[in-house]
């Protein structure tokens, strides 16, 4: 029976290359200023077509006038001469000019201006990278669509809302994923809108037949028939609605066939749907993680807490730090994270982020087979380098790192800066080389990264916290502050309860640099010890 095969695909347009706006919230800000010219040119080309029509309307007034009065008494009228010439005149010679004026093209400036800023656009790829961004931070921050739809975020200076367009469009792209759960929930919302009375340049047909497959996809077949029903309400002649009616129908009828042939304690029994939720992914600890970015964390134990403390450092009599020492708090016990305050001045970030922006690119990791830098969906923000000779702040920084950790920053890396963009995101990952990764640094010849220094560049709103997933810490951005951890134990082998994360950032703009240390030059200045883990 080939008559209930009617359920098709529905596919986005391919994408151009792009710069992947989406990735980075600073780089955003431009498209801000873009649009504000073409709003100045639509707004300078509709006064250009207004004053052409009040030409006009003028010209048909005087007209309408003249005429009125002369239609009265032709033969009166033309019968004087300057009347007669310049009847002439108007037809010969004022109605042409007319003619080429209500022809004229006023739009050849805002198209000639919308063209040249086109190349800059986004493009579908950074739409789809943007939806998809909404459907992780639902994820992540356990957001209901109702809350997302009508802009309800923590934090938010700035509220907006999804029409059921938008919410129909976020459905679309979870579709063309094959990510029936979230299809459901999205085209639900766009349904609920156009309920409540909500004008839309889309119907409740096309939710209907989005919302149907994807509750059909996941199992619930009684919800699925239910919807097409109400779909084919709406229209009876709808071609894939009628399909997909006979056949789950077939497929219910085959089922109670199966149930009725089974025993008596199965007879009541229906076939099981398949759960409903986020399909399950590639990251073991994905429940903790998320638990981390909304703040459930482990809590501490007062004893432990009690072994935390603040101090002021002065980097081991460092001549910099006697008269003003760093500002030290303990955030985690194990690893060892400190954070230090005020390290980091207004001033000095404004040129770092300066000095990167024009730099910025879409950040990517090293594929651990093949050793190549690639990007990945775990990742979403832009990157630059930064080097100590370029510009005397990023120098000075680098040697207040060193002054502060007692470590050599002359076999660092650079200093590295990241601007996060929609929904931005790390999700859990090593900064140092497992076992399994002998090459990883092994082009830069300094060893493996022995410890990490993280600035935070900027307060982000809502989200965006650096979370520690094996052992339950989260650390929250504060702007002009840096954590450190070490990476390696005094041994050299890792330590694997540093495995974090950045945080989806679910209100605002995270800026942030950091610097690697390596294990070359420290030999003297943090000595082996004996113990694999100490």
């Amino acid at each position: 029976m080939i008559w209930y095969i009617l359920i098709i695909g529905i596919l986005l347009p391919q994408s151009l290359a792009h710069p992947g706006f989406f990735t980075s919230i600073g780089q955003m800000t431009d498209l801000i200023h873009t649009e504000k010219d073409l709003v100045t040119s639509l707004k300078d080309y509709i006064k250009a077509e207004e004053d052409k029509l009040e030409q006009i309307k003028k010209w048909a007034e005087k007209l309408d006038r003249l005429t009125s009065t002369a239609t009265k008494d032709p033969e009166g009228f033309v019968g004087h001469p300057v009347n007669a010439f310049k009847l002439m005149k108007r037809l010969n010679t004022e109605w042409s000019e007319l003619e080429n004026l209500v022809l004229k093209d006023m739009s050849d400036g805002f198209i000639s201006n919308l063209t040249i800023q086109r190349q800059y656009f986004p493009n579908d790829e950074d739409q789809v990278g943007a939806a998809k961004a909404l459907l992780r931070l639902q994820d992540t921050y356990n957001l209901d669509t109702d809350t997302i739809s009508k802009g309800n975020l923590p934090g938010v200076k700035h509220k907006s809302f999804l029409t059921a367009e938008d919410c129909f469009e976020l459905g679309k792209v979870a579709y063309t994923e094959a990510d029936y759960y979230h299809t459901e929930l999205w085209m639900e919302q766009a349904l609920r809108q156009l309920d409540e009375g909500e004008i839309s340049t889309i119907d409740k047909v096309s939710v209907l037949d989005y919302l149907s497959y994807a509750v059909y996809q996941q199992g619930d077949l009684d919800k699925a028939l239910l919807l097409t029903k109400k779909l084919l309400e709406l229209d009876p002649e709808h071609q894939r609605a009628n399909g997909n009616l006979k056949y789950f129908e077939y497929i219910m009828a085959k089922e109670k066939d199966v149930n009725k042939s089974a025993s008596d304690d199965q007879s009541d029994q229906k076939t099981t749907p398949k759960k409903k939720g986020v399909a399950v992914d590639y990251l073991p600890e994905r429940q903790k993680y998320e638990m981390l970015c909304r703040g459930e964390g482990i809590k501490m134990t007062p004893r432990r807490q009690k072994k935390l403390f603040c101090r002021y450092h002065d980097g081991n009599r460092n001549p910099k730090f006697i008269l003003a020492p760093a500002k030290q708090e303990d955030e985690w016990d194990k690893p060892r994270i400190i954070r230090f305050h005020d390290i980091i001045s207004d001033a000095e970030i404004e040129i770092v982020k300066d000095l990167a922006k024009p730099r910025l690119r879409r950040a990517t990791i090293s594929n651990p087979i093949t050793g190549d830098l690639e990007t990945v969906h775990y990742r979403i923000s832009k990157s630059a380098w930064l080097s100590g000779y370029e510009n005397p702040v990023v120098s000075r920084i680098n040697m207040r790192i060193q002054d502060l950790t007692g470590l050599d920053v002359s076999t660092a890396e650079e200093l590295q800066v990241a601007n996060y963009g929609v929904g931005g995101q790390y999700e859990p990952h090593f900064d140092f080389a497992r076992k399994d990764e002998p090459d990883a640094f092994k082009e830069l010849g300094t060893g493996n990264r022995i410890a990490t220094w993280l600035f935070y560049m900027s307060d982000v709103s809502a989200g965006g916290a650096t979370v520690f997933p094996e052992v339950g810490a989260s650390v929250w951005p504060k702007k002009g502050t840096a954590v450190f951890w070490y990476n390696l134990f005094a041994s050299g082998e890792g330590d694997y309860s540093t495995r974090h994360a950045a945080c989806p950032v679910l209100v605002g703009n995270k800026w942030v640099s950091n610097k690697w240390l390596h294990e070359r030059g420290q030999e003297f200045r943090r000595p082996c010890t004996l113990s694999e883990l100490e």
